[in-house]
């Protein structure tokens, strides 16, 4: 597995986006639970659910983008993933 916290700089900036899109996908998901707790319309359930999925799904598809990075710069690397590891990772969030 591509280790993002020592990759090279320009993945730090990668890693910032990564966790910057988990944290406001947290705070969706905290907007759906109050929305459901208080009884909010089914729409706005449903807006809010769809923005986490949306911030979750461009969260890992950034994470699988900077591990293709790290393999096409780095092959030979160990800690590299296969082209078969990362079509799998990718279909997994498709």
């Amino acid at each position: 597995m591509v280790d993002l916290i020592s990759s090279p700089a320009h993945d730090e900036a990668a890693q910032r986006k990564i966790v910057n899109r988990l944290r406001r996908a947290q705070g969706q998901l905290t907007a759906v639970t109050a929305a459901v707790e208080t009884g909010a319309p089914c729409r706005d359930v449903v807006q809010q659910l769809a923005a986490v999925s949306k911030a979750l799904d461009r969260a890992g598809f950034l994470v699988i983008s900077t591990a293709l990075k790290e393999c096409l710069s780095d092959p030979d690397d160990d800690q590299a993933l296969s082209a078969d590891e990362l079509e799998k990772l990718f279909l997994q969030l498709a």
